[in-house]
């Protein structure tokens, strides 16, 4: 029996998310289906995190149990022989230690959000990106976005149906920068609350256009009530970025 760690990209747009929910398109799903085609096993894989409905990976980590002696090369291209079409991509497969798991391991994880300012909507990245379709004030984004920035109660940014146990987190860096047409939002924590990021996204984009003041991002915050929130952004410019791990 080896454990395999997965380093995986997908274009969440056809998907209900990561986790597997019966045979509804999943992530998880699609990736175990091509495994058990490749070795005949009845396997599991496991998530470093559970992306939503929508919600893109770039290096997303997993890992497996498989029995059956291969390669990690033969693994990996096996698997995204098998997947298609799904637009799923297994980017590199390393052998690790039996007690290694890609979600307890976890040390931090990392986000992107994609924010498209121009006017004229996205053709090739519909989906991809959050349109919308004015100029955004970066420096008070950034000014608001320093004031969740540390330990504190998320509740105002937390899904009503957020699973964790507590609503504080400590968020280790959120930084607003520009990109030609684009804003993107980077996010780093050790784990995140349901729906956390695109809450502070929505957010931040009120901030953006003028809506929000950066000093109503911290009362949102202070509020610890979700029916502070300003806005919970789509899906479509979220990604998730990396699992990091100790060395």
């Amino acid at each position: 029996m080896t454990r395999w760690k997965l380093t995986v990209e997908y274009d969440g747009g056809p998907f209900l998310g990561w986790q597997r929910q019966g045979n509804d398109p999943t992530v998880q799903l699609a990736i175990e289906r091509a495994i058990g085609a490749m070795t005949g096993e009845q396997i599991v894989v496991h998530g470093a995190g559970r992306t939503d409905a929508g919600v893109h990976a770039l290096g997303m980590a997993a890992h497996v149990d498989i029995e059956k002696a291969m390669t990690p090369f033969r693994l990996r291209e096996g698997i995204n022989a098998l997947v298609r079409p799904d637009p799923v991509s297994i980017l590199a497969v390393e052998a690790v230690a039996d007690d290694w798991h890609a979600r307890f391991s976890c040390t931090g994880r990392r986000y992107l959000y994609r924010i498209l300012t121009r006017r004229p909507p996205p053709a090739l990245d519909r989906g991809r990106v959050w349109h919308v379709g004015k100029e955004m004030d970066v420096d008070a984004m950034a000014e608001a976005a320093a004031h969740l920035v540390g330990t504190h109660d998320f509740t105002t940014f937390r899904s009503a149906h957020c699973q964790s146990a507590s609503p504080v987190k400590s968020l280790d860096s959120l930084a607003v920068e520009r990109i030609g047409e684009e804003i993107h939002i980077h996010a780093a924590a050790r784990s995140f609350l349901h729906h956390q990021v695109r809450s502070i996204t929505g957010c931040l984009g009120l901030v953006g256009i003028g809506k929000w003041t950066p000093a109503e991002m911290k009362a949102a915050l202070v509020a610890k009530d979700r029916t502070a929130l300003g806005l919970n952004a789509p899906p479509d410019g979220l990604y998730f970025v990396e699992a990091r791990y100790p060395a």
